[in-house]
């Protein structure tokens, strides 16, 4: 069974490309994940406010991708991206998690 997981692509304001997810990203959607990051050549923001969970399965397409990538994070995964050693990659920006 996939975990949901939406992902909406779109961009800023500038033109700068970017990909929502909400939803938990675990094994069973990251491939989902991996097409619509691979589907962006330029640089894109991915917007992770509304994303519950994430497992090493997503952590492993965040590295993949962690040369054209800059996150956007609740303080809830924010651990998660700094053990990981993400965070020491790719710019992370805090933001406040839906809903909230």
């Amino acid at each position: 069974m996939t975990t949901p997981l939406t992902l909406t692509p779109g961009h800023a304001p500038d033109g700068t490309a970017r990909l929502t997810a909400v939803g938990e990203i675990d094994m069973s959607n990251t491939a989902a994940l991996a097409e619509a990051l691979g589907r962006i050549e330029d640089r894109v923001v991915v917007d992770l406010t509304g994303v519950d969970y994430l497992d090493s399965a997503g952590l492993s397409v965040l590295f993949a991708h962690a040369g054209h990538i800059e996150l956007v994070a609740a303080p809830l995964l924010r651990p998660v991206l700094d053990v990981s050693g993400l965070a020491d990659l790719v710019t992370v920006h805090a933001g406040r998690a839906a809903g909230r």
